[in-house]
């Protein structure tokens, strides 16, 4: 197998706030190899976005990192903001999740996309400008030529998605961060949007980290899943044996809220409770209040890692038996 072109290492990400310290990321650790798709899953609050954004130092000043994030084997927290730059963009690139308002509504398409070239290729105005409509066409855009003159206002969400797709790939990088990309797309568009990211992989071999709460896209996309829960990672394995065999009471009950083709029900199924505040988290398992499974070590004790399988994690006391990784 290929090395991991990302290798995440016990990342803590703090943010200090008046309510005090918030552990939006706490401890979290994992890999992601070139052409891997690798979803993160779980309830808003839990942490996905601000883990994305501390892969690439995009958060304050103020936030408190540690740990490491090896990407291509160097450290990216040891990188100054200069080096960051020369990185974000070009080697590791994000897809955000509102098409609307993630372009500035007073330039071209053209314009922000020659901006990027600018900035990231060595490339004269003629090329930039050659290259910018190959980049529209690459994502499936009719008449290029035309589009490039348009303003954000002019186009579909989710023609708008596929321009900051082509701006996040056009460079072919290395790692591109998804951060909810089929938000406020409608199901027909949002399944054209998951087949481009498909391509994409398949095309230029990149690494995708697909954050969402919807577990039908990770489903249709991605080859592993981290399942994220008050900034921690509680499961992880290979996407087909994360719905077959959940091993976290946490992901079966998100499973369990799916509703189902063909399947009769009065009313959904919801997990009880809600996510703990980041800023006090109790010294067990943060699920643990609305855990139907809970024993009395759960609410002391925070579970290590336990082996569920080849390439599978869970931390839950009731895989005890297992032994920890």
């Amino acid at each position: 197998m290929a090395e991991p072109i990302l290798e995440v290492q016990s990342l803590c990400t703090h943010l200090p706030t008046k309510r005090g310290l918030v552990r939006a990321v706490d401890g979290v650790s994992f890999s992601v190899r070139p052409g891997e798709i690798v979803g993160v899953v779980g309830e808003s609050g839990c942490g996905k976005s601000t883990l994305c954004f501390s892969l690439v130092r995009l958060l304050p000043d103020t936030a408190q990192h540690s740990g490491r994030i090896l990407f291509r084997g160097e450290d990216l927290l040891a990188k100054s903001r200069e080096e960051m730059r020369a990185i974000r963009g070009k080697d590791i690139t994000m897809v955000l999740q509102n098409p609307m308002t993630a372009l500035d509504p007073v330039y071209t398409v053209g314009n922000q996309l020659r901006e990027i070239l600018r900035f990231n290729a060595d490339m004269t105005p003629g090329e930039r400008t050659r290259r910018a409509i190959e980049m529209l066409r690459q994502v499936h855009i009719p008449s290029p030529e035309e589009r490039l003159e348009n303003y954000p206002h002019q186009m579909s969400g989710g023609m708008k998605q596929r321009v900051l797709t082509a701006m996040a790939t056009g460079l072919k990088p290395g790692l591109l961060l998804a951060d909810e990309p089929t938000t406020a797309l409608d199901v027909t568009i949002q399944e054209q949007i998951l087949g481009l990211f498909a391509e994409i992989r398949d095309r230029l071999g990149t690494a995708i980290i697909l954050v969402t709460h919807d577990l039908g896209v990770v489903r249709r996309l991605c080859d592993r899943v981290l399942i994220m829960y008050a900034g921690r990672i509680i499961e992880t394995g290979e996407t087909e044996a994360i719905f077959q065999e959940p091993q976290h009471p946490y992901t079966r009950a998100l499973l369990a809220s799916i509703p189902k083709m063909g399947e009769e029900r009065t009313r959904l199924q919801a997990i009880a409770g809600q996510i703990p505040d980041l800023t006090g988290l109790p010294p067990g398992c943060s699920f643990e209040p609305r855990c139907p499974r809970a024993m009395e070590i759960c609410r002391t004790t925070y579970p290590p890692a336990f082996a569920r399988g080849p390439g599978r994690e869970a931390r839950c006391w009731l895989h005890e038996e297992a032994g920890a990784t």
